[in-house]
């Protein structure tokens, strides 16, 4: 087919011509011409969300299934399916590996007009194949996991990809901006908060000046929710709480789990970073995957003595939380997920860490509030305080991690709360670390992409074309 691309380009100037030229001035033609193209890739995402959540769903349920029917087996699936997704990455696409945001970030950086790098190694759609496919595995094995920062990653290769197609002389954004986009549309699709994703993109994935790009963003991240919610319906990623606040001493509860859940936050990046250094030390295949199946064994313990409550991505464990109020859950289980998130983000499979975090960050709440006789029936806006303090310990974007757990539950009534709770955990994790989890990894990313680069040539279809 050596005229395709010249057919493509032929379809979009008919478009152009018959649809757009008649219609608007040229400046906003050029702006929608732009923004054109991100309307497909918005529309994939969205797809792309939609069947990435209803396979890790299954993913999650056959765990359970399996768990609760005979809890010998994670002795030998938890380990080998360890294996089996830390194999599928370091053999298929090493970038793969872990939460995907701070690879969507070193190729943000990475796809500069003065840095002239490419980012196929980072976000090429084989990467994203990977990624999906590493962390179903996870799961199935009992990976203490989220799919969400995978879904972000996946999302930005759909936009480079979209991007690379655009003929010659069509009006462009950068590939910088369309990775950008990627991140707000994918976040957006899989927690369904635009508002949260928009916010991620400002706070976290880029400071590049939002006028530059906001078209463009705004459009995505509407098409690819509203293209989830064509399939999902319009739902609440976690429901409608019932919210209280008993006297002014709970509001003074409320900061003290804030800042003991950005702590605790802060500590688990630590203890990420400190696992992800310590793994470096196994250079051989052989000593790596000894590595790998010690994880495996580690957590099948876990799993065996605790049962599902122990692996998964800790939703359920949020609605049963803030919903059924049928008393209060064991001591135990928030370290008992705090060592299974670790030793799952530490195996080399792929796997995120916002669903994770903000159950972990409920059950601490949870806990504070048994420890100050809170009444079972009061404890919602504690655990939602939680959930949003552990998070921002994490990946430090306060505003963002405020933002997704109102939209998740659409409690506006606790907006002050939620934003003095990010703040003060924010202001307490920058004292244990005054960089994130994601800013350490996406250095580590940008080294190991320019390493990479200077032991290939650099393919003329991955140059980067001018804005």
């Amino acid at each position: 087919m050596p005229d395709s691309p010249s057919r493509y380009a032929r379809v979009l100037a008919w478009f152009d011509h018959v649809f757009i030229q008649p219609l608007y001035t040229a400046r906003v033609r050029r702006l929608i011409l732009q923004s054109f193209p991100f309307w497909i890739a918005s529309l994939l995402t969205g797809l792309m969300a939609v069947g990435y959540e209803k396979v890790f769903a299954w993913a999650e349920e056959i765990s359970f299934s399996w768990l609760r029917r005979e809890p010998l087996l994670a002795f030998g699936l938890t380990p080998l399916a360890f294996l089996a997704s830390w194999a599928l990455v370091k053999w298929l696409a090493p970038a793969a590996r872990g939460s995907g945001i701070p690879q969507v970030m070193a190729g943000i950086e990475l796809s500069t007009p003065v840095q002239h790098r490419r980012t196929a190694y980072l976000l090429s759609l084989r990467v994203a194949g990977v990624k999906v496919l590493s962390s179903v595995v996870l799961l199935l094995g009992g990976g203490v996991i989220g799919r969400e920062g995978p879904t972000i990653q996946v999302s930005a290769a759909i936009f480079r990809a979209i991007n690379r197609l655009q003929p010659a002389g069509w009006p462009q954004l950068s590939r910088q901006i369309a990775l950008v986009t990627g991140g707000a549309a994918g976040l957006a699709a899989a927690f369904n908060t635009p508002l949260g994703g928009i916010v991620f993109v400002v706070e976290e994935l880029t400071q590049i000046h939002l006028s530059r790009f906001r078209m463009a963003v705004f459009s995505a991240v509407i098409i690819a929710g509203l293209t989830a919610q064509q399939f999902l319906g319009s739902y609440l990623y976690l429901g409608f709480p019932k919210i209280t606040s008993p006297a002014g001493w709970y509001q003074a509860l409320v900061m003290v789990a804030a800042v003991a859940c950005g702590l605790a936050g802060a500590y688990f990046a630590k203890t990420l970073l400190w696992l992800n250094s310590y793994r470096k030390r196994f250079t051989t295949p052989l000593t790596q995957a000894g590595w790998v199946v010690g994880c495996g064994l580690l957590l099948a313990t876990l799993a065996y003595l605790v049962g599902p409550d122990g692996v998964g991505t800790g939703k359920p464990i949020i609605n049963r939380l803030l919903f059924q109020n049928s008393g209060v859950m064991p001591g135990y289980l928030f370290p008992v997920r705090f060592v299974g998130m670790a030793l799952s983000y530490s195996s080399g499979g792929a796997g995120g860490v916002f669903a994770t975090s903000l159950s972990a960050g409920a059950l601490l709440g949870d806990g504070i509030a048994q420890l100050a006789h809170v009444a079972v029936a009061d404890r919602n806006l504690l655990i939602l305080v939680s959930m949003v303090g552990f998070l921002t310990g994490v990946v430090r974007s306060p505003f963002t991690a405020a933002i997704l757990v109102l939209e998740m539950t659409d409690r506006h009534s606790a907006i002050f709360q939620l934003l003095i709770g990010a703040m003060l955990a924010q202001a307490v994790a920058a004292l244990v670390d005054p960089h994130s989890l994601y800013e350490h990894l996406r250095q580590g990313f940008i080294r190991e992409t320019l390493s990479q680069e200077a032991a290939t040539p650099l393919p003329a279809s991955e140059a980067i074309r001018p804005s």
